[in-house]
């Protein structure tokens, strides 16, 4: 197994989140790769660590993860308050876009898991277009009700056997991060957890103007996009963010 570099977190409302920067999450994941060692990756914004503080499998899974990155941008300024100076948003869509293009020149075969067929038929017209020489060594919509044993290890087998070192997965919070806690040590490839991100690329899903993502109203624009869908996620989940993380940042001044 190859060497991790030196990892460095800070606990938000009870969650480890990693202090890294793009470059270095990047080399993360290029160095788990090439020793097709079985990784996985949580990108948290405020509704998952809220959702980690009322549901312990969901908290373990998250606390398992080998490298956690702070997606909204709510998560990243309480790194910054807690003493990460700089803190970079590290988000799901963003990074595996950014992943898609090292891996194009390196030569890294990626796999795509989750959504529907219909959009990763898209999600990988757009990939061609975008980085025509990227190997997509395979994708899956994978169906999980009522699945048997059997069933859950051909998915693992197919994704095996494809050759794939990266492995975006893209079922839901918290569907996919536990879906990769249970697969840690029998997918042999690194595991992220990209949320939305497929419907983002495939074009499925309109996704915040930049300037929205960068001061921190992404949830905003996608409250208004599904509200009945989200309305619980962002105004309930983002008031209990809050409520739990001002505590957190009155003990640290004490």
């Amino acid at each position: 197994m190859s060497s991790t570099p030196l990892r460095q977190t800070k606990n938000v409302i009870g969650t480890p989140i990693d202090v890294v920067d793009w470059a270095t999450a990047l080399d993360r994941i290029d160095l788990w790769g090439r020793g097709r060692e079985s990784r996985y990756i949580c990108i948290c914004n405020a509704h998952s660590l809220v959702t980690a503080t009322r549901e312990p499998d969901f908290a373990d899974a998250l606390g398992a993860a080998d490298m956690a990155t702070p997606d909204g941008a709510p998560v990243a300024w309480m790194l910054r308050y807690l003493g990460a100076r700089g803190q970079q948003r590290i988000n799901g869509p963003d990074l595996m876009m950014r992943y898609c293009q090292r891996a194009e020149k390196t030569g890294t075969a990626i796999y795509l898991f989750g959504s529907t067929n219909a959009t990763l038929m898209q999600l990988r017209q757009t990939l061609a277009l975008r980085f025509p020489r990227l190997q997509v060594a395979g994708s899956q919509s994978p169906s999980f009700g009522g699945i048997t044993v059997r069933e859950a290890q051909t998915q693992v087998d197919l994704i095996n056997r494809s050759g794939a070192r990266v492995v975006f997965v893209s079922l839901g919070c918290p569907k996919q991060e536990l879906w990769m806690a249970a697969n840690k040590c029998k997918v042999q490839a690194v595991m992220i957890g990209v949320g939305a991100a497929f419907d983002f690329h495939a074009g499925t899903l309109q996704r915040a103007p930049a300037w929205m993502r960068n001061t921190g109203l992404e949830w905003l624009h996608r409250l208004h996009s599904e509200p009945r869908r989200l309305w619980r996620r962002y105004l309930v989940t983002n008031t209990l963010f809050v409520m739990r993380a001002v505590p957190q940042l009155f003990r640290r001044s004490d």
